[in-house]
């Protein structure tokens, strides 16, 4: 089955798609579309939807209610070995008894007409140049790393030539420093083949660096789609804020909204002002809010420091509770009177010249109102 060329249809549509396992409603009425050529990610926690979406893409789950579309072309019933996708597992799911180039190859041998084998050949050393092992086809899978294995996986899903590629958490067995680099070979390779890549996972780093577009998932429903800067820095409410990145919220009601600023009484009384997301419409004087406030967009300097010595509008006293040394920058965790804890991020160019501080220290942190976003909590 291949998708019609010219037709400008996404590659991916859903229009009011739910999911039911029995009582468990898994994707709940859930219409996006995910274009041609992009890299596109499901982010969200365990159980909000995300690998079902992917499997309804595959067709390894069919939807309870609604379409999905693969290319203009409605694939509802369509079993997963007639669709133009292929899927990468988080196991990789490689056969250990083949060899590197069986296993890159083995879609290409259940074909009918079966390509010869010069032909076979020459496919599989293209796509092992395409994921840089040339030279591999011979080895077994258990000589292989684990980022080479991942790579052969990535290489016997495109030489079939999909319109989308599925990815299931295929970096999460991966460590810190292989994730990354991969993440940087996946993004390349998306560009050069030039296909519809979606991502499933978890890892919040991942789809923000790695992603054209995320759509934030939440008990089967949508709750926010964009792109990454959209997403981090007009989040819709508190749990995308707070899902996307590090957010320091201050809680309270809403007491009064005056053209771009909203002033909200936090719990303990004190007013703080922020400007309201543009992603979150909804907020109303007397309503549950929070103010929002990114870690990085924090000052932190020593101690009885006023607002206008650090260049801000909002300066509160505190101690440091914590002190995390993180290379490029430091992460203090401030214990405050008014607000209890906060995080801070203080880059390293900062402390080379005004020094770090320690554990026990007291210090005064600030932030301006406009780097402050006022979010519903819903």
């Amino acid at each position: 089955m291949n998708s019609p060329q010219g037709s400008g249809a996404p590659d991916i549509r859903f229009d009011h798609v739910s999911k039911r396992f029995g009582d468990v409603v898994a994707v709940d009425d859930v219409s996006l579309s995910i274009e041609r050529g992009e890299f596109f990610s499901f982010l969200g926690p365990s159980g909000c939807g995300k690998t079902t979406s992917l499997r309804l893409i595959a067709g390894f789950e069919q939807p309870t209610e609604g379409d999905v579309h693969i290319g203009g072309v409605s694939v509802v019933g369509v079993p997963p070995h007639k669709r133009p996708v292929n899927m990468v597992f988080q196991h990789y799911a490689l056969f250990p008894h083949m060899t590197v180039a069986d296993n890159i190859g083995y879609g290409l041998r259940q074909r009918a007409p079966r390509p010869t084998k010069p032909e076979l050949e020459k496919q599989v050393d293209e796509a092992l140049d395409m994921v840089q092992l040339s030279g591999y086809g011979k080895r077994r899978i258990w000589e292989l790393s684990g980022g080479q294995q991942q790579r052969v996986a990535l290489a016997r899903a495109l030489i079939n030539r999909p319109t989308v590629l599925l990815l299931d958490e295929p970096l999460a067995a991966l460590d810190r420093k292989l994730r990354r680099e991969m993440q940087i070979e996946l993004q390349t390779l998306q560009r050069d083949v030039g296909i519809t890549f979606i991502l499933v996972t978890h890892d919040q780093e991942e789809a923000l660096s790695m992603s054209d577009r995320i759509c934030i998932m939440r008990d089967g429903r949508v709750v926010q789609s964009g792109g990454p800067r959209e997403l981090y820095d007009q989040p819709a409410n508190r749990y995308v804020a707070d899902f996307v990145g590090k957010t320091n919220f201050i809680s309270g009601s809403v007491k009064q909204i005056n053209g771009s600023t909203v002033t909200i009484q936090s719990e303990g009384g004190q007013l703080f002002v922020g400007n309201p997301s543009t992603g979150a419409p909804g907020l109303s004087v007397g309503g549950d809010a929070s103010i929002a406030i990114r870690p990085e967009l924090i000052v932190v300097d020593a101690c009885d420091t006023n607002a206008q010595d650090m260049g801000t509008d909002v300066a509160l006293n505190g101690r440091i509770k914590n002190r995390i040394f993180l290379g490029e920058h430091t992460e203090y965790l401030v214990v405050t009177e008014d607000l209890g804890d906060v995080l801070v991020l203080s880059p390293k160019h900062i402390e080379s010249v005004r020094g770090g501080f320690d554990p026990g220290d007291v210090v005064s942190i600030g932030w301006n109102n406009n780097t402050a976003l006022a979010l519903e909590d819903s």
